[in-house]
């Protein structure tokens, strides 16, 4: 893990316990400028999970509610963003999106150009609040029960909606890649909406760093040929990708 990221992982571990902090106080902990701690103290609001009161930080409460997302949106920040971006690079005008619940999808969202006319289908709050401002996009939210976990919205009318509408490229996340036991999430609540999305998709993108690669998570939802492509970072293993380009997937490593 880079310096950055590693800095940035105490500064919310230290804002949990103390329930905020000024930046002065943040930069000479750290013993760094003032600027670096605003730069990842902005890096953090993008994500929820901080906000800054005129230089006071404080933890969102909803973010401490939410283990999973906040400590997994800290880790491997740069590959993510790195992925996400080029996912965004994809789209092009007219596409119908299905964005899955996720650390990493989140990143595509926050990199859609504003003016591109699209639709998305989302039904995770840190993606659809990367979008809500982005005129040109079309949004459609089906709602449902709420996980504070993974800010997860799922229900069996939610998943009626996404299985009556079409997408041309649905991007899918996964916390475990395994060669023998298939596609896993953290969560079973997760499975039916990232299958029916999976299933309305025309090209199906599985969006995934390279740390969730030999990992088995206990929720099974699908194998590596179920997907057309795999976007991934470069600390991707060389067993995996030979397996990949093996079974024809396309796979984009950025």
């Amino acid at each position: 893990m880079s310096k950055k990221n590693d800095r940035r992982n105490q500064l919310i571990d230290i804002l949990k316990i103390k329930n905020g902090g000024s930046i002065k106080d943040l930069a000479t902990h750290f013993n760094v400028s003032e600027m670096t701690i605003r730069r990842d103290v902005d890096a953090l609001c993008q994500e929820g999970l901080v906000t800054n009161l005129y230089g006071a930080v404080i933890m969102n409460h909803e973010s401490n509610n939410s283990y999973q997302l906040s400590s997994a949106l800290t880790s491997h920040f740069a590959e993510k963003d790195r992925i996400g971006k080029f996912a965004a690079s994809l789209v092009v005008p007219g596409d119908v999106l299905i964005i899955d619940t996720g650390s990493t999808t989140q990143y595509i969202a926050k990199h859609l150009p504003s003016d591109l006319p699209i639709t998305v289908i989302c039904y995770n709050y840190n993606v659809l609040s990367h979008l809500l401002n982005k005129s040109n996009i079309k949004l459609i939210f089906p709602g449902g029960f709420y996980h504070a976990d993974t800010q997860m919205f799922e229900s069996k009318e939610a998943r009626a909606l996404i299985h009556n509408t079409r997408a041309t490229k649905t991007f899918i996340s996964a916390a475990g890649v395994h060669e023998t036991m298939g596609i896993t999430c953290a969560n079973g609540y997760e499975v039916d909406t990232k299958l029916v999305g999976m299933q309305s998709g025309f090209e199906r993108i599985l969006i995934i760093d390279s740390s969730k690669f030999s990992v088995i998570q206990s929720a099974y939802f699908a194998n590596l040929e179920q997907f057309n492509t795999i976007i991934t970072d470069d600390d991707i293993p060389k067993k995996w990708q030979n397996l990949i380009q093996s079974m024809g997937i396309t796979l984009h490593i950025v």
